[in-house]
């Protein structure tokens, strides 16, 4: 597997920060920082002077870096008007140099963000950083919420330092208020709330400068990037001539009852175009035709036959399932089972519902894959949603070691999240994604890459990545992510794998 990119939190970014002062000839981070963020604006700027730049600077070293930055775009001749509204006497000693030699250079220090229509080329966000976050319950009031509401209805470029101010950095939650940055230059590492929650609304464009920085023993990070790169280190082989459809596993489906048997045939044919060589489908629905006219490749059974097949790589059950008595024995039937299980929808709410199910769920030995939204993390965690969003990182650790299992935190910035503490921060997706069936997809797509013997981890990541790359694809493709529906994205993620196997190899070829 490709080396992941890390990502740190706060107090990781804290311990490396400490670490660095520890070296023997110790770095002037504020000032590595301020000025990579200024290369980064005058890059965007074109490298031509004469811009008008607004910054605003907070009380904190997250302002000494913006100072670092208004001295070197004035020093290169743009017209900088800085704005600051604390105590230039109660500063941290680094950002107290920054604010001097700003000073010294004949930079001027305002207490509000001038009045009238500034045509402001861009606008630097210095006021809070990764400090800002609920361990420390400091949302964003008074003065400072005032300039972030004026800045934000600004036609202007905004870049953020380190991270939009407002924005929680382990969390992704909004504290008060959150700049809603064009361009994030973060600095040392990522941070978790760059990409989940609202960071992705919040970042705009995220621009890392790690500053160089060389530890002999850097702490050990526990998240991870899920990106192109890693999703396409995780494909499955091109396939052999010499194939058959045992080749390419068998996947089992149980669900569709009464008035949702569409959950369960979106999850089977998407099984079937993202590459499983046989797909079966249990239907629990009062009256099942015997065949699916419109996909007739799909094998349809009675559920009990779904646990007699021989060879079957991976039993996928909620898709349609319902909360029925019937639908709660097939659950127990499953948790018994030693194949490989993904668990969705409804099968997570009886799990949350029935002690006896969630026991059973953390004794398997065999591998499980939870999907759950928020809500039915909510559920599963025994609390509400809005305390799984506002902790999403945590929530999905709490639910993987709960019940000893792989799972995806659904949302934006999904997270996945392994038994060893492990998890990955998937890039990919859009609100297009907002729409029924999309998750019943995302579990087919998992059942077929598990059939074609990509472990369950494996599987879970690449599926995760590849299910919101081909809603990004629609996105493009219908300019926006209105009307989107499940059934498109199955076509699209079929392209996209294909692409990325067969482009692949011709590169290693």
């Amino acid at each position: 597997m490709l080396t992941a990119e890390p990502i740190f939190l706060t107090a990781e970014i804290r311990e490396i920060e400490h670490l660095i002062t520890l070296l023997p000839t110790p770095p002037r981070l504020m000032e590595k920082a301020g000025l990579a963020a200024a290369q980064i604006v005058r890059d965007q700027l074109h490298k031509n002077p004469n811009y008008h730049i607004l910054v605003l600077a907070g009380p904190g070293n997250n302002g000494g870096d913006a100072f670092v930055v208004a001295r070197h775009m004035k020093e290169w001749g743009n017209a900088v008007t800085v704005v600051f509204n604390g105590d230039l006497n109660r500063v941290p000693p680094d950002a107290k140099q920054a604010i001097q030699a700003w000073l010294d250079i004949g930079g001027e220090v305002l207490a509000d963000i001038p009045d009238g229509d500034q045509n402001w080329d861009t606008v630097i966000d210095g006021l809070f950083g990764i400090g800002l976050d609920q361990s420390r319950g400091r949302p964003i009031e008074g003065k400072y919420r005032e300039w972030v509401d004026t800045v934000n209805r600004m036609n202007a470029p905004i870049v953020s330092l380190d991270i939009p101010s407002g924005l929680g950095s382990d969390d992704g939650c909004i504290y008060g208020t959150a700049i809603r940055a064009t361009t994030t230059v973060t600095f040392i590492g990522l941070k978790p709330g760059l990409f989940t929650n609202f960071g992705p609304e919040c970042c705009g464009t995220i621009v890392l400068r790690d500053l160089n920085i060389l530890l002999p023993s850097p702490p050990e990070p526990h998240v991870w990037l899920l990106n192109q790169n890693l999703a396409q280190s995780l494909l499955p082989p091109p396939r052999p001539v010499n194939s058959h459809k045992g080749s390419f596993g068998n996947v089992a489906i149980l669900g569709g009852s009464t008035g949702m048997v569409g959950a369960a045939l979106l999850a089977g044919r998407t099984a079937l175009y993202l590459g499983a060589g046989r797909v079966y489908l249990g239907l629990l629905a009062e009256s099942v035709p015997p065949v699916d006219f419109s996909q007739p490749e799909l094998m349809l059974r009675h559920p009990s036959e779904l646990f007699t097949l021989e060879s079957l790589n991976c039993l996928i059950i909620g898709p349609g399932l319902g909360q029925s008595k019937e639908a709660l024995s097939w659950l127990e039937h499953a948790l018994n089972d030693e194949h490989v299980l993904v668990l969705d929808a409804d099968a997570l709410n009886l799990i949350a519902q029935h002690q006896h199910l969630a026991q059973r769920l953390s004794q398997r030995n065999a591998s499980t894959i939870l999907t759950p939204h928020p809500a039915e993390a909510a559920r599963l965690l025994y609390t509400d949603t809005a305390t799984v969003q506002n902790d999403r990182m945590n929530a999905a650790y709490q639910i993987s070691q709960q019940f000893n299992c792989h799972i995806v935190l659904k949302g934006a910035g999904s997270i996945c999240c392994f038994p060893e503490g492990k998890r990955f921060l998937n890039t990919s997706g859009n609100p297009g994604l907002s729409t029924a069936g999309t998750g019943d997809v995302l579990t087919g797509i998992i059942g077929a890459l598990i059939a074609q013997d990509l472990n369950p981890r494996q599987a879970l990541m690449l599926a995760v990545y590849l299910h919101g790359a081909a809603a990004d694809h629609l996105l493009q493709q219908n300019q926006g992510p209105l009307g989107m529906v499940a059934s498109e994205i199955i076509n699209m993620a079929r392209l996209l794998l294909n692409k990325w196997i067969y482009q692949k190899k011709k590169t290693l070829s």
